[in-house]
């Protein structure tokens, strides 16, 4: 894979340091703007809102200017709210600044996606994706997990100083390393902005994005109130959280790794075996989270199956969507922050019901359950390898068809 690649991942290793440590912090966050747990939540659900909203709107004003400079830009927007959110003492300005910071992820990634798809050859989207969002499972590894005891030690407050300098040596990364067109090269000739829009009409677009989605908010339903299932049903300190996130983190890297490896060529095989086992572990976990060791070992199982699921599906976003170039990394993260956004907000509604601290963790099963359902009759469009996307893309892009 291309040095530039990983440069990208360095970046997306400080965004998602940002986007996941949450998890970690809320009970700080809660503590000291005197809100309760389940409305600090809704800071993840308002970078997630800011990402969905702002992929498609940050790719099409980005889409015409040169790559390096596009992505500098957003990375040092998102350095700036972070120093902001850090010394703020309104938990309104905090949530304005995730908006705004999860704005400038969005173009980050929707440009990096884009960058990341004109570097490797058309049949290697999965394993490009794969490096890219590496930068964020290695976040949930490392990260998450120093941010989480930054904030136990130091108070909430380091984490988001501690981010702001990790932008530093991604922003130098992106200036000496990625190439001043990278994302633009690519665009030469291309369709225009409208046709690129009208990908978002066509049913297999919808379809991945729609699952991609609702695999995601039951990634962050559970994720999101993953520290008090630790302290108050598990009985552990909270010192144990990090090594919490930090199991998830690894299970994370273990599914994109493999996702990378099988989803240009067999989703279908991570789809039909992951799935299930998702469905199935969501409600295990809920039932033995009074156990320390299975409560351990589920949240890296769940982990590396979330990832290895979702990530897969998001490869089929680019495919289903490469007659929109420009546009369809947008479109990926748009999907994925989607399900995001909706996630923890189901989860704090879930907190609400009588399985109290586990409700988050059913909430995930039912949101698994729905994107199977919706698969099943399905699976032979989501399990179309690239060289049938691709034809298909190709048909749609000369008006002869839409696809199934």
């Amino acid at each position: 894979m291309p040095l530039p690649l990983y440069l990208l991942a360095m970046a997306v290793f400080a965004m998602g340091t940002s986007e996941f440590m949450l998890a970690g912090l809320l009970p700080g966050i809660a503590s000291d703007f005197g809100v309760t747990v389940g409305a600090a939540g809704t800071l993840t659900s308002a970078f997630a809102i800011g990402m969905a909203v702002g992929a498609p709107l940050m790719a099409a004003l980005a889409r015409n200017r040169p790559g390096r400079s596009s992505l500098l830009g957003f990375v040092l927007v998102f350095l700036a709210t972070h120093v902001v959110g850090a010394a703020t003492t309104s938990f309104l300005v905090l949530s304005a600044t995730r908006v705004v910071s999860a704005l400038a992820n969005a173009g980050f990634l929707a440009v990096a996606l884009t960058t990341a798809a004109t570097l490797v050859p058309p049949d290697k989207k999965g394993r490009a994706l794969a490096v890219l969002l590496s930068g964020t499972t290695v976040a949930t590894i490392a990260g998450v997990p120093a941010g989480s005891v930054l904030g136990t030690l130091l108070g909430w407050r380091a984490a988001f100083w501690a981010v702001a300098v990790l932008c530093l040596p991604a922003a130098l990364g992106i200036l000496t390393g990625v190439p001043a067109r990278a994302a633009a090269d690519g665009l030469v000739g291309g369709p225009a902005l409208r046709s690129e829009l009208a990908q978002l009409r066509r049913p297999r677009v919808i379809l991945v994005m729609l699952l991609g989605a609702l695999v995601n908010a039951a990634t962050f339903a559970s994720f999101t109130f993953l520290a008090p299932v630790v302290t108050d049903t598990a009985g552990l300190g909270a010192l144990w959280i990090p090594m919490a996130l930090v199991l998830f983190g690894a299970g994370s890297l273990v599914g994109v790794t493999l996702a990378g490896r099988l989803s240009d060529r067999r989703p279908g095989l991570v789809l039909a075996f992951g799935g299930p086992l998702l469905l199935v572990g969501w409600p295990a976990l809920a039932l033995l989270a009074d156990k320390p060791v299975a409560l351990l070992t589920l949240v890296f199982v769940q982990g590396a199956l979330s990832f290895a699921l979702g990530s897969t599906l998001i490869t089929r976003v680019l495919y289903e969507a490469a007659g929109a170039p420009t546009m369809a990394g947008s479109y990926a993260t748009a999907a994925l922050n989607v399900g995001a956004a909706a996630g923890p907000l189901i989860a704090a509604a879930a907190l609400g019901t009588a399985a109290g601290g586990l409700g988050p963790l059913w909430a995930s099963a039912l949101l698994v359950l729905v994107a199977l359902l919706i698969a099943y009759p399905l699976r032979g469009v989501i399990a179309a390898g690239p060289v049938e996307a691709a034809e298909t893309s190709r048909v749609a892009r000369h008006g002869r068809g839409l696809g199934n």
